[in-house]
């Protein structure tokens, strides 16, 4: 089996992307208390599982979607949620979207498969990519996200959330996906 080449750490731009020192600043910059810890890297959902030992709060799993015409959506749902992708392409009249490449997704979130969070937004500066987030996850409390690497977790409040993708990038769309119509 042939080695995938390496995606080069640049975003569509050429500029670098945001470290965790870069997220946790603009979090203290913001007032947001946030608090993080380290450990080997998740790359899923299950590795995530594996390690948290009974940590209450709010997990998540991250969908970095596109449609064919280039339209680029994260997806912030609650880590147990299955959506039914064509029934939210449809609400978001975008056809049925897809899994974007690794490479797309550095160029416009500057992390890896395994690292994605709504955290990347920070990299977003061309608001190219519509946010969106699982409403019964704001719900929850403390929230638990990479920040914009796997091998952390940071813990904050969904208010904080709001108020860190909002000065990063713009308000993210919340969505109930509880209604049958989203739901596989």
């Amino acid at each position: 089996m042939e080695d995938k080449p390496a995606i080069e750490q640049r975003l569509a731009d050429g500029s670098a992307p945001a470290t965790p020192a870069d997220v946790f600043a603009k979090l203290d910059g913001l007032g947001i208390e946030h608090q993080t810890v380290s450990h080997r890297p998740l790359r899923t959902v299950e590795d995530s599982k594996a390690v948290r030992d009974g940590v209450p709060g709010g997990y998540s799993k991250n969908l970095f979607l596109r449609n064919k015409k280039g339209r680029m959506i994260l997806v912030t749902l609650h880590e147990d949620r299955v959506v039914n992708l064509k029934a939210l392409g449809e609400m978001l009249e975008m056809g049925k979207p897809s899994f974007a490449s690794p490479q797309r997704l550095m160029h416009f979130l500057g992390v890896i498969p395994g690292a994605v969070t709504p955290l990347a937004v920070i990299n977003d500066t061309g608001r190219q990519v519509t946010a969106i987030l699982d409403k019964s996850l704001l719900d929850l409390h403390p929230l638990h996200f990479h920040p914009c690497d796997n091998s952390m977790t940071t813990t904050l409040g969904a208010p904080g959330l709001l108020q860190y993708m909002q000065s990063c990038h713009a308000d993210p769309l919340v969505l109930d996906f509880d209604q049958s119509a989203l739901q596989t």
